[in-house]
Order: structure tokens, then C-alpha cells, then sequence
């Protein structure tokens, strides 16, 4: 069992001092939409009017499919500007992405997102238009809704409400916004750590929004991803009659033996914190089908997801060299690689570690341990991670990312809020 974190504090989370810091004001004649709240009345609190529950409906209603930001960039720009930050939006290549900082120095904290969504899908499916940004009772449902405008608006309304209450902080503090997360990537989160790099300005510790939660916003928290390629596998045979089959080379014959050897390869099988490498066909083309004709060529498409203990160079060679075995003669195969993704795996090796930090600021709020996990997709993160920066993702419930209907809790949206509040205070030195 582990230890509590040295940096746990004891203070009720809803005493008088504390409604600010939970994101509701007094209202004022520049933001009518706060709700008067005190501790009487809090719990029945209409949750509709918490500053990130509104940031995220601002952000939810640009309809922002990738690479297309909608204007979300801009917004977020000028409420940073506010704040204090200098602000700077680039155009690389279609893809609009924002770097904001306090200062120029290498920053202490970054906070990282995307702006972009998925497509809808079909529309006829959808309860409410997906851009809508609709209020259901309790719950938001909309695009973006957890994939991940809301984890931004958490970010920028946590920051905000901490400055107002407590100052520009000592150490600098950054942004990283990009809207082609959810495409290829190529010009996105990369190029602004590319330009960070140039200058010798890259963060120390960088927490990414990404939907990582099993039920509760804070329950679990990514430490890591695993590495992902894909490759396509052309087979070249010789297409003929099927009652003459010597006459002909039948390429689906030497899909499957293809197919066999892939499987028997063995890969590491993981540990507690990271799971093993596994190698999956996704797809298997032989071209129009009649039933007396012998294929002559053959597509394969298969996926690797693999971990930190491979590279991407590593992987290449094993699966040339499994190939180059079946000695399926030349010119046969043809093999060409496509969207490889780069692991990452932030290790916790003291009290001063990002891990421990943001095990800390959740322990405060909700008082227990979130679930280190490195399952899922591929993410920015890997883009951010290095040996000069520690990254962890921390977000909101997973389970409806990319579907119809994609939808959160607004006391989820609060929940996460609350617990980057008491992530910001460990950074404000």
C-alpha cells in the first residue's frame, strides 16, 4: 500500500475559502453567468454554471474536425493573453497550433491539448446536434465533450481562477494546444517541441488532458503509451486457372504462411505498469473474387503495439528477418510501413516526480490513489516526453470517446477541475 504523499494538506475542500478555488464567484458586471454559492448551498449547486462547465460548451460549439481548429485557438488565446501570457499561434502546414508562456525561460509546468475532434459520424444517430454542446440534466453531450475540449477548459479555468486568487506564479507556466491530434500528427504537437527544442526551452513537467479516467475523473492516470506501427504487405504470385494450379502461385497461399510466421513471433509480455507487445493483422485483400480463379496478389495490413523495451528500428528488422526466413522468392514481397508512433514511460523516482505531484493533488481532492496505467491508444504525449521532461495524462471518463453520443457528467468536469486546482498549488513556486 502506498505511503501518503508528503505534500497532502487536510483542509476541507468546501470551507468559505475554498468556493473560488472551486471555480464559482460572486457575480460581477463582466461575468454574469457565475452562480452565487455558499457551503449551505453548494452541494445543490446548478453545476451548469462552473467556469469550466461554460469554457467547455464555448469550446464544444466549434465544430473543430481535424485539422480544422474553428476558431477554438483564438478564443483560448485571448483569455490567455488576459492572464498574463505571451501568446504566439503558428500555421504549419493546414495546422493551426498555440504556444503560450509566462515568461521566456524553460518552463516548469506545461498543460497540453488538442483542439480537434473526430467527425460526427452519422448525424441521424446523434440525441442532439454533435456541435450543439447540449445539456442533458447532468450531462454534456456533445463532440468534444470528453475527447478533449473539456480537458482543455478544465486547464484554462483551473489556471485562471488560480491566478485571480493567488498571482502570477514565480516558476513559468505554458500551453501547448494543437488541432491535428486526432489525424496523422505530423505538424502538430511535434513542430511546437520542435521550436521548444530549438530554443533550449523545453518544459520540466508537462500534464496532457487526454481522457484517461475508468469512472471517476482522478481514478486513473496514463504514465506512458506504448509505440505503434502499422505496415501494408504486398504479395506477388501468379494468378491462373484452379484446375491447373502448377500453373499458377497462389498469393493467398502465401498470405497464409505469411500470416503463421507473424503469429509465432514472441514478443515481452508486459508488467504491472505497462503491457506487452503484440502484433495484429487488421486486414487481408485478394482483389475481386471468382471461385476459379487462382489469386495472384495478396495485400496484408497488420498493426504493432509494442513497448519502451522496442524501438521502431528494432521492430522493422525482426519482421524483415521473419520474412526474409520463408524465403518466398524475389520480388514476392513488397513492404512498406506507415503511422509509426514513438512509446513513452515516465518513471516515479521520488516525492519530487511529476507522478508523485499528481498523485498528491488527487489524493487532496478525492482522497485515494489514482491507477497508473500505460492501456490505449497512441497520444501527444510522445511527442512531449523526454529526458528533460516528465509527462503524465490526466482526463476525464474514457468511455465514450469517438462514439455517437459522446457525453460526460458535469460533476465529472467539476471533479477534474477541483483536482487541477490542487495540481497548480505544487507548481506555483
Amino acid at each position: 500500500m502506498k505511503s501518503m504523499p508528503l505534500a497532502y494538506r487536510a483542509e476541507p475542500l468546501y470551507s468559505d475559502s475554498n468556493l473560488l478555488a472551486l471555480g464559482y464567484s460572486e457575480p460581477s458586471q463582466t461575468d454574469s453567468s457565475h452562480a452565487s454559492l455558499n457551503k449551505a448551498n453548494l452541494n445543490q449547486a446548478d453545476l451548469s454554471q462552473h467556469k469550466a462547465v461554460r469554457y467547455c460548451r464555448e469550446l464544444m460549439r466549434r465544430p473543430s474536425i481535424t485539422p480544422d481548429d474553428a476558431g477554438c485557438q483564438r478564443w483560448l488565446g485571448v483569455k490567455l493573453e488576459a492572464m498574463g501570457f505571451v501568446v504566439s499561434h503558428y500555421q504549419d502546414y493546414g495546422v493551426s497550433n498555440l504556444l503560450a508562456s509566462l515568461d521566456e525561460r524553460p518552463a516548469l509546468l506545461a498543460l497540453a491539448g488538442h483542439t480537434d475532434v473526430v467527425p460526427p459520424g452519422d448525424l441521424s444517430r446523434w440525441q442532439t446536434p454533435p456541435f450543439a454542446a447540449t445539456l442533458m440534466g447532468e450531462t454534456l453531450i456533445g463532440r468534444g465533450a470528453v475527447d478533449m475540449k473539456s480537458g482543455l477548459a478544465v486547464m484554462l479555468a483551473a489556471v485562471e481562477d488560480h491566478i485571480a486568487c493567488y498571482g502570477l506564479p514565480k516558476a513559468n507556466w505554458q500551453f501547448i494546444v494543437t488541432s491535428d491530434e486526432e489525424g496523422e500528427a505530423e505538424f502538430g504537437t511535434r513542430a511546437l517541441v520542435e521550436r521548444l527544442a530549438a530554443a533550449q526551452r523545453l518544459p520540466k513537467y508537462c500534464v496532457v488532458a487526454e481522457p484517461t479516467a475508468d469512472k471517476q475523473a482522478g481514478d486513473v492516470i496514463k504514465i506512458g503509451r506504448r509505440g505503434a506501427i502499422s505496415a501494408r504487405l504486398q504479395l506477388k504470385g501468379k494468378q491462373g486457372h484452379v484446375a491447373y494450379p502448377k500453373n499458377a502461385v497462389n498469393a493467398l497461399h502465401m498470405a497464409a504462411r505469411v500470416m503463421q510466421a507473424l503469429e509465432a513471433l514472441s514478443w515481452d509480455e508486459g508488467s504491472d505498469d505497462f503491457p506487452g507487445t503484440s502484433l495484429q493483422v487488421t486486414h487481408v485483400d485478394s482483389g475481386s473474387f471468382t471461385d476459379n480463379i487462382v489469386p495472384g496478389s495478396c495485400e496484408i495490413c497488420f498493426n504493432i503495439r509494442y513497448s519502451y523495451r522496442y524501438s521502431e528500428a528494432g521492430i522493422i528488422e525482426r519482421i524483415q528477418s521473419c520474412l526474409d526466413a520463408l524465403a518466398l522468392g524475389k520480388d514476392a514481397i513488397n513492404l512498406r510501413w506507415e503511422r509509426g508512433c514513438t512509446p513513452y514511460h515516465t518513471q516515479e523516482n521520488d516525492q519530487q516526480s511529476l507522478i508523485a505531484q499528481v498523485e498528491a493533488a488527487i489524493f487532496e481532492v478525492t482522497a485515494s490513489f489514482p491507477r497508473l496505467s500505460t492501456s490505449g491508444g497512441t497520444s501527444d504525449g510522445r511527442f512531449l516526453s523526454s529526458h528533460q521532461t516528465q509527462v503524465i495524462e490526466l482526463g476525464l471518463p474514457n468511455h465514450s470517446i469517438h462514439q455517437v453520443n459522446e457525453r460526460v457528467g458535469l460533476a465529472q468536469i467539476v471533479r477534474l477541475y477541483q483536482i487541477y486546482r490542487a495540481l497548480l498549488m505544487r507548481f506555483h513556486r
